[in-house]
């Protein structure tokens, strides 16, 4: 295993706080909200454990991530109705298997392109708190409807 260096996801503190806000913790990874909602609903689904690379994780582990990651993508699909989701895996910076979720629409910011940090959109404690809401609603929702196993 790699040796954990400064770890967000697994420290958990005001780093990942200032970034994001958990949303539910799933069977393989933890959701989180972005707090940049320049891409309205983005989230980042988090691998429980600190691994770095996809093959890291076993068979198992591969497909308890992707089935979080597609039942977080269902949920805002479902939510929201953009033109398509985007998922994006990088990790230069932060070493930890984590997933992009990133609605985005036709005619929307950076359509037919990668999307871009700026310009930043952030919202109101409540604003946040009620997509926090739906998202996690719509995903226990899913999960009851036997979706993600």
């Amino acid at each position: 295993m790699d040796k954990i260096q400064t770890c967000n996801y697994c420290e958990k503190g005001e780093n990942l706080d200032n970034l994001m806000s958990k949303i539910i913790e799933l069977p393989y990874s933890i959701v989180y909200l972005f707090k940049n909602q320049q891409h309205h609903g983005r989230c980042i689904v988090a691998y429980k454990d600190h691994k770095t690379e996809y093959f890291q994780l076993n068979a198992e582990e591969n497909a308890g991530l992707f089935a979080d990651v597609s039942l977080t993508a269902q949920a805002l699909y479902n939510i929201f109705h953009p033109t398509k989701i985007n998922y994006a895996t990088y990790g230069d910076l932060v070493p930890h298997i984590h997933v992009h979720v990133v609605p985005k629409y036709e005619g929307g910011p950076n359509w037919g392109t990668p999307w871009e940090e700026e310009p930043k959109k952030f919202l109101s404690d409540s604003e946040y708190q009620d997509l926090i809401r739906q998202i996690k609603t719509e995903i226990e929702k899913l999960q009851q409807d036997g979706m993600g196993k």
